[in-house]
């Protein structure tokens, strides 16, 4: 954060930060291990089950899981952590955005005129 900066700095800051950041997603993501539908499943009467990946996210208000080929799993990842770094800028932007808002409020005070709502 520069001091001084105004609110459109912050805009390009912003802008230019999330540029860099596709693919994104938000949710979480893992490998499962669950038993089949087969009976006599040799993995699964070992208690081993089956690995899948598997991204968890929200529908609207309901949470949802997405079975994930395991060849797309590194770019899922990389877009669950893109993701995690968005809401990061979101927060810093909020916040340097706040401060800047209010420098400017400051110096139209200053200036004798009247703040803008």
């Amino acid at each position: 954060m520069k001091a001084g900066e105004t609110s459109e700095d912050v805009k390009r800051w912003f802008t230019g930060a999330i540029a860099k950041l596709w693919p994104v997603a938000e949710g979480s993501f893992s490998l499962r291990h669950c038993p089949c539908i087969r009976k006599n499943c040799p993995a699964c009467a070992r208690g081993e089950g089956h690995s899948s990946y598997v991204l968890y996210a929200r529908k609207g208000n309901r949470r949802t899981s997405i079975y994930v080929p395991g060849e797309l799993a590194p770019k899922l990842a990389s877009a669950i952590k893109n993701g995690r770094r968005l809401q990061q800028l979101i927060n810093e932007a909020g916040v340097r955005y706040t401060e800047a808002l209010k420098r400017e409020r400051l110096r139209e005070l200053a200036k004798g005129s009247a703040p803008k709502t």
